[in-house]
């Protein structure tokens, strides 16, 4: 009886302590969740951003296609733009200084040497330079209302030349025939679908540019001449004389010269001071008196292959700004900049809208013509 007993109880504690055991039973352990890489920089206050990068002064150098006073006064507020929208892209710049140098190879020179930092150049001096320097931007420009390459499309009060296109990379030069009684002579000619001869355009007298590396002032021109006249070159001319287009101009409605040799759009640029009394000012000084319009007085004789138009380049001789990554943040900056009617204002002064990305092998076409100029 008492080992019956036993045995129950037994029974009743194995019961028991197996019924606690089931109660008593482990919940999963709960893992914790990993943090992601985002959420650890978010809980941490996220990373800093970079050090801006100081780069004190940055020296810009226009080339002199336009008075020097006139670009001083119209780039003025570059400075300013330029030194918010490179802080904007993490570089500190305490001053930007603006130049505009004697002559378009000094220009070239000085951004060789890394004395400029940046420059604005033709495409010609860009070429000439350019085993020290580097293109990082194109101009773009409203495409003209004409485009032709006959000379007699381009004259008469009704083929007023119009900015009106689309942005364009390109421009032509044109051949101008003014009023004097040579210059008169030789569009007639022209107007009559007579061919000019070499002997007709070297017994004019030529207004040409300086600077040998001028696109539209010089070596089209020339190209011009060697493409129509068996090889010659300005230099092969008897009567030239040197101005910047202004100048040129300006000779041709006082009848000293017979020829000038511009950009397409050089009679819209310079329209009102022709017509202007000479007691009365324009915008760029004192007016040039003439009777009839540039329009009617100023015709076309000769039209040249398209032009690449004009660059931004940068010194190679600088590390500090010879880097993709400054190059980068100084083209987006001139383009945002040159998007806004302040930008717009400055880069005017060189007939530029806008800008576009460039490199050196778009120019690889110039470097051709003008090795064949030089030769």
């Amino acid at each position: 009886m008492k080992k019956k007993l036993l045995v129950v109880l037994l029974i009743a504690v194995l019961v028991l302590t197996a019924l606690t055991a089931c109660g008593k039973k482990e919940e999963p352990k709960q893992e914790e969740p990993e943090k992601s890489e985002e959420g650890s920089k978010e809980e941490g206050g996220g990373e800093e951003a970079p050090a801006a990068i100081d780069l004190g002064e940055l020296k810009l150098q226009f080339v002199p296609s336009r008075p020097a006073e006139e670009i001083i006064t119209t780039t003025d507020g570059l400075g300013d733009l330029l030194i918010e929208q490179l802080g904007k892209r993490g570089y500190n710049v305490s001053a930007v200084d603006i130049s505009v140098s004697s002559s378009f190879e000094a220009a070239g020179e000085a951004l060789s040497a890394g004395s400029v930092d940046l420059a604005w150049l033709p495409s010609g001096t860009y070429i000439t330079y350019s085993d020290e320097v580097d293109v990082i931007l194109t101009a773009t420009r409203a495409g003209l209302s004409n485009d032709s390459m006959n000379p007699q499309d381009w004259n008469g009060v009704e083929n007023q030349t119009q900015r009106s296109g689309d942005q364009v990379a390109y421009y032509k030069a044109l051949i101008y025939a003014g009023p004097s009684p040579k210059g008169q002579e030789l569009a007639a000619k022209v107007a009559a679908g007579e061919a000019l001869t070499w002997e007709d355009l070297d017994s004019a007298t030529w207004c040409i540019s300086s600077n040998p590396t001028s696109n539209a002032g010089y070596s089209f021109p020339t190209m011009w001449l060697m493409d129509n006249y068996d090889g010659k070159k300005l230099t092969d001319l008897s009567n030239t004389i040197q101005d910047n287009y202004a100048g040129a101009f300006q000779k041709l409605a006082a009848e000293q010269v017979d020829i000038t040799v511009c950009y397409a759009d050089g009679r819209t640029d310079y329209a009102e001071d022709w017509e202007t009394p000479a007691d009365k000012e324009t915008s760029k000084g004192a007016g040039w008196g003439r009777p009839a319009s540039i329009w009617e007085e100023c015709n076309v004789i000769g039209v040249t292959s398209n032009i690449y138009n004009d660059t931004i380049a940068i010194t190679k001789a600088k590390p500090e700004v010879y880097n993709p990554e400054f190059i980068k943040a100084f083209q987006d900056a001139m383009i945002e900049i040159a998007g806004t009617e302040e930008g717009k204002a400055i880069i005017g002064i060189y007939t530029h809208e806008g800008y576009l990305p460039a490199q050196d092998s778009d120019y690889d076409g110039m470097r051709s013509a003008l090795k064949a100029i030089q030769e």
